[in-house]
């Protein structure tokens, strides 16, 4: 049988809010052997249910995660996640982590969140860092562009995502304005771009738990031995 994956959805706010999903994560799952399964936000009793059918958590893109989450005041170009996705979210990496081993890929904002429920903190806005000093093109201005910007990162030698995809350097799409600054607990760094800025985590104590900074569902063919790494884990658990 093929593994189901449970993958979080962003809100739109109006006057009739709607869950929504870029359809790349969906058919990324697809392609890969699994079933994605669209999660909204629920109360924990029905989580713990849901949590016990799936075999693996994609935690998607999207809005900013409040800084208050990691004790730090918000920058000014911050652009607040859904006051409900966030509450959800972090309810969600929090019991997948404490309460069960499920394979875990968060994916940018899912990367970032990975973080902050290990205690970890971010670079709110990379103009103020490491970014006003490359020519590096982390982020894209047009969100629903077709392509991201693309850019180069390389892997740490003896990292988990090292042995997936076989190669020392990599070429991503990337769309963020904000990064892994402090590392959560047990946690550790497995690739970076060239101007230093942390592009995955993983967390070696445990089963598949891995956060991407790039956006792999923009590029399949390029990022098919992570999805097939993950769902091998799904379907493993």
């Amino acid at each position: 049988m093929k593994p189901l994956i449970g993958i979080n959805l962003d809100i739109r706010p109006g006057t009739s809010e709607q869950f929504v999903l870029n359809a790349t994560y969906s058919r990324a799952v697809q392609a890969a052997g699994g079933i994605p399964i669209l999660i909204s936000p629920m109360p924990d009793e029905d989580l713990n249910q849901l949590l016990s059918v799936v075999s693996g958590i994609i935690f998607t893109g999207g809005k900013d995660y409040n800084p208050d989450l990691y004790g730090n005041l918000p920058h000014e170009k911050i652009d607040l996640a859904h006051p409900l996705r966030q509450d959800f979210d972090i309810r969600l990496m929090r019991m997948c982590l404490l309460n069960t081993q499920l394979p875990i890929l968060g994916i940018c904002a899912g990367h970032q969140l990975l973080n902050i429920a290990l205690g970890g903190t971010l670079v709110q806005h990379l103009d103020d860092g490491i970014d006003s000093q490359t020519s590096i093109k982390h982020v894209v201005a047009d969100e629903k562009a077709s392509d991201f910007s693309r850019h180069q990162i390389k892997f740490d030698k003896s990292s988990h995502l090292k042995k997936i995809f076989s190669f020392e350097k990599i070429d991503v799409p990337s769309s963020h304005h904000q990064a892994v600054g402090g590392l959560g607990a047990g946690l550790r760094v497995s690739s970076k771009a060239e101007d230093g800025i942390i592009e995955s985590i993983e967390l070696p104590e445990r089963g598949f738990t891995v956060g991407v900074q790039w956006h792999p569902e923009r590029d399949y063919a390029g990022n098919s031995p992570l999805f097939n790494s993950f769902l091998g884990a799904a379907a493993g658990y």
